[in-house]
């Protein structure tokens, strides 16, 4: 297939946004982790451009707009990157403990993919 590109990951996470089971390599997940972190920026600048920045219960209009269109597609390719380490998606939730929690999640999803399949599926093409 194609060589994953930073337009490649954003198409392929928002048609796949509720798809938790298979397998993401890193470059789709790092890709869409970048698109969410400049649209976010994008978001917060406008925000604060137009004074909407505590609008919607301390955030921003275009900043929550953004949050709610990217946390499914974001949940979903987090799940399928760590699918390709052979881990479960539910350790996302080590997202809530901040910091130690962050930690090994930050170094399963930097990780080599597992060249080979598993029980989440055969090894991605891309």
């Amino acid at each position: 297939g194609n060589k994953m590109n930073f337009r490649i990951a954003i198409i392929k996470c928002f048609m796949l946004y509720t798809i938790f089971s298979g397998r993401a390599k890193r470059a789709e997940f790092w890709w869409f982790f970048l698109f969410c972190m400049i649209v976010g920026l994008m978001g917060s600048v406008i925000d604060a451009a137009l004074g909407l920045d505590a609008a919607i219960g301390g955030n921003g209009v275009f900043t929550t707009l953004i949050q709610l269109a990217t946390f499914l597609p974001s949940i979903a390719v987090g799940s399928r990157r760590l699918h390709d380490t052979n881990r479960s998606g539910w350790w996302q939730l080590l997202w809530i403990v901040v910091f130690i929690g962050w930690i090994p999640l930050i170094i399963w999803l930097a990780s080599t993919s597992k060249n080979e399949n598993n029980r989440f599926g055969d090894e991605p093409t891309d």
